[in-house]
């Protein structure tokens, strides 16, 4: 699942949230289709080893006095499930399937370089098999030919412990090649969730149709478009539609109430009153109705 947004929109906060790092003020978690709404430490101390997270920074999240073999070893520990040798064969067996040899586990935090110190994050979150692994922008402070690896080998621990993967990040081309389903998150609220072919390809939701255009394409002729305006202050909320006020298609009941979901298909909802079936039809963005066509054409369609 990719979750996509401006910075500021709330999607790290979310990813914290799932593990009970924030304090919740609304809504339900379920995990399995069980309440962990109000689990208290101890009870979500069970379900730390099945919903695992990557920060941003991999040097923010290890501790700069720790080995790498302590490091990765910590999640095995706090289990109480193995013996002394068979923690050490998993850790190396683990930091083998990152990339990293046995030689890194000796080694210190300053003594790697980003990449290899992402790869031991990984190593850490993946020790234990979890169910569910949220990835918190993982690429941001890594050099693109690195970002390609870590990105591949995310995907290869997906398919490889059949884990489901949260990938948080604002950078819609990754989304696209990572993400099986796409929420598109705007002022703390999920405004559209589709497949990623139904995202990128039958957007519906004007925010949407700004992020799309204000992404870079090699083809297009267009200038980019920007989104006017900043994202609101959710400690005061705007009423109706958070989005009202930077949306050019905003129309006056925007200003007054909030959209509800409304169904495109049995995977495909978006918040907009533009899909009310008294709103005036609205087309999407030119310049984004060429690049939908060429990229149909690419594929044949």
């Amino acid at each position: 699942v990719g979750l996509v947004g401006e910075s500021g929109c709330g999607k790290s906060t979310l990813g914290k949230t799932i593990l009970k790092l924030h304090d919740i003020t609304g809504g339900q978690i379920l995990f399995h289709g069980e309440d962990i709404t109000n689990y208290t430490e101890k009870q979500m101390r069970p379900l730390r080893e099945k919903i695992q997270i990557i920060f941003q920074d991999p040097y923010a999240s290890l501790n700069p006095k720790k080995k790498v073999v302590q490091s990765v070893m910590t999640p095995l520990d706090v289990s109480g499930k193995y013996t002394k040798e068979e923690k050490l064969k998993k850790v190396i067996d683990i930091l083998n399937e990152v990339g990293l040899s046995e030689k890194f586990l000796e080694k210190y935090p300053h003594e790697m370089s980003g990449g290899q110190r992402q790869r031991v994050v990984i190593a850490i979150a993946a020790a234990c098999h979890p169910q569910i692994l949220i990835c918190d922008e993982p690429t941001t402070a890594l050099d693109v030919t690195i970002q390609a690896q870590i990105l591949n080998l995310i995907r290869d621990l997906q398919k490889e412990l059949n884990m489901t993967v949260i990938y948080i990040t604002h950078d819609l081309g990754v989304v696209a090649n990572m993400a099986d389903r796409i929420c598109v998150m705007y002022a703390g609220k999920i405004v559209e969730v589709g497949t990623a072919r139904e995202i990128f390809y039958s957007p519906a939701h004007p925010y949407t149709w700004a992020l799309l255009s204000s992404m870079p394409d090699l083809e297009t002729k267009e200038r980019l478009f920007s989104i006017p305006g900043t994202p609101p202050n959710m400690i005061f909320p705007p009423k109706g539609d958070a989005f009202a006020e930077r949306n050019q298609y905003a129309m006056q009941v925007d200003f007054e109430e909030e959209p509800p979901f409304f169904k495109l298909s049995d995977t495909h909802y978006a918040a907009t009153w533009l899909l009310h079936p008294n709103a005036p039809k609205v087309e999407m963005p030119e310049a984004l109705q060429h690049r939908i066509a060429r990229m149909n054409r690419k594929e044949g369609v």
